[in-house]
């Protein structure tokens, strides 16, 4: 059980974490445009310091980006108009300001998200596109809002919500604007772990900076402006591709790839051939499951968990002209390797009490030819983050990528794949 809660922590945390604010990777964090910046900021609209911003930015003649709270926006309706009206682009920050790690990814969606993006579009006429989660924290389920949402975080954090931090220490953190920084600040500071005052010092600096920052003839935008800047390339250059994306996320995923087969113990079936790896545990569902021979594997009996491995998915996936060819590599390896579990579960003591094998995976096309029964995975919370994960694994495997994901989605249904001992004895011979 605590393998389970750990596997579950990792996927639905640790990764989009690693995969956001140390890689970088699907979210907007920085520009790459020369002598152009962008200021960003949270947590408002506070009634005290939000209109003063609204002065200084004005004076400046410099357009910004806010990520207001939902709950705020309605109270202060007018506030988020002036910021409409002056210009200014409106991203979301959830409905309050709570963290993505405590709630379900359906919670986020539409307790925080889109509540958020309803009140702002009765106020403004303009449904909000862009969207920073509090204190940059994405679970496993927020790269979904990907197809409504751009999501955005920063390169250069000021720590303005610390009232510690005088106006001069956060002018020295801000002289350090480089070409495309997102700067992070706060114009409220009523969230939690912030002081109230911290906000002024904030103002005061930034009056500053913002003359500086025009005599260094640094040009200020809002993100959605820096977002169309940075996709031209630079004369003489090609534009930035995909291709490293999916690089640094393919790597990332590797790593962990590394880490889960070494922290869990999965030993391969074959070294020769590596698609599936074994960890022997014990069947944890609530629900028995009945498979087609009619054995039934319940909760507390031993089982090989299958695996696939992910790194020789990606090779046979580069190498396959199509996904069907890719289904037939599969299924062909996999029928290899039944042979030799087979010989496992009949001449390994640490195989003698396991019941049948068991894994949960979208390619399951053609499990049934192999002996397996093929099962729904219970409707609920594990179901939607193991298909979560599996359809963002996908998107990176297979040979159309993300198209895939807009393809037969009827068919993009994590469920269980399951074979007794008795019908692999039977049907394969070592």
């Amino acid at each position: 059980m605590r393998g389970v809660i750990l596997s579950f922590l990792t996927m639905y945390m640790f990764i989009p974490w690693v995969l956001t604010r140390m890689l970088g990777l699907g979210v907007f964090h920085k520009g790459k445009t020369q002598r152009e910046v962008a200021f960003t900021f949270d947590d408002g609209p506070d009634p005290r310091y939000t209109p003063t911003l609204l002065d200084i930015l004005n004076k400046h003649n410099v357009k910004a980006t806010f990520f207001v709270l939902g709950s705020k926006a309605e109270k202060y309706p007018e506030i988020i108009q002036r910021i409409h009206q002056e210009g200014h682009q409106i991203g979301i920050h959830n409905y309050y300001h709570h963290s993505n790690w405590l709630m379900t990814p359906w919670g986020v969606r539409q307790g925080q998200v889109n509540r958020s993006a309803d009140t702002i579009e009765a106020i403004t006429g303009t449904r909000p596109a862009y969207y920073r989660p509090p204190w940059g924290i994405l679970s496993l389920g927020d790269f979904f809002l990907k197809k409504d949402f751009v999501l955005v975080l920063w390169s250069l954090m000021a720590w303005d919500w610390n009232s510690r931090v005088s106006s001069k220490r956060l002018r020295k953190k801000l002289s350090t604007i480089t070409d495309g920084s997102i700067i992070l600040l706060h114009d409220s500071g009523e969230t939690l772990g912030a002081d109230e005052n911290a906000p002024e010092l904030m103002l005061r600096a930034l009056d500053e900076v913002l003359l500086d920052l025009n005599n260094r003839k640094f040009k200020c935008v809002r993100i959605d402006e820096m977002m169309e800047n940075s996709k031209k390339p630079k004369k003489g250059e090609r534009a930035l591709g995909m291709s490293r994306f999916k690089q640094l996320l393919v790597a990332s995923w590797m790593l962990w790839e590394r880490c889960f087969v070494k922290l869990f113990h999965l030993m391969p079936v074959d070294t020769e051939n590596p698609l599936l790896k074994l960890r022997i545990k014990a069947y944890t569902g609530n629900q028995s499951i009945t498979l087609e021979d009619g054995e039934v594997i319940a909760k507390g009996d031993l089982i090989a968990e299958l695996h696939f491995d992910n790194k020789l998915l990606l090779k046979l996936s580069n190498n396959s002209p199509s996904s069907v060819h890719l289904a037939i590599q599969i299924i062909r390896k996999t029928e290899q390797l039944m042979p030799l579990i087979r010989w496992l579960l009949q001449n390994d003591p640490n195989y003698k009490d396991v019941k049948g094998l068991y894994g949960i995976t979208l390619i399951h096309r053609g499990a049934r030819k192999l002996g397996f029964s093929i099962i729904d995975l219970p409707r609920g919370i594990f179901s939607y983050l193991t298909q979560s994960y599996l359809r963002l694994l996908l998107s990176v495997l297979h040979p159309q990528g993300k198209k895939r994901l807009k393809l037969k989605t009827e068919r993009l249904v994590p469920k269980i794949i399951a074979i007794s001992r008795k019908e692999l004895m039977n049907r394969y011979i070592a």
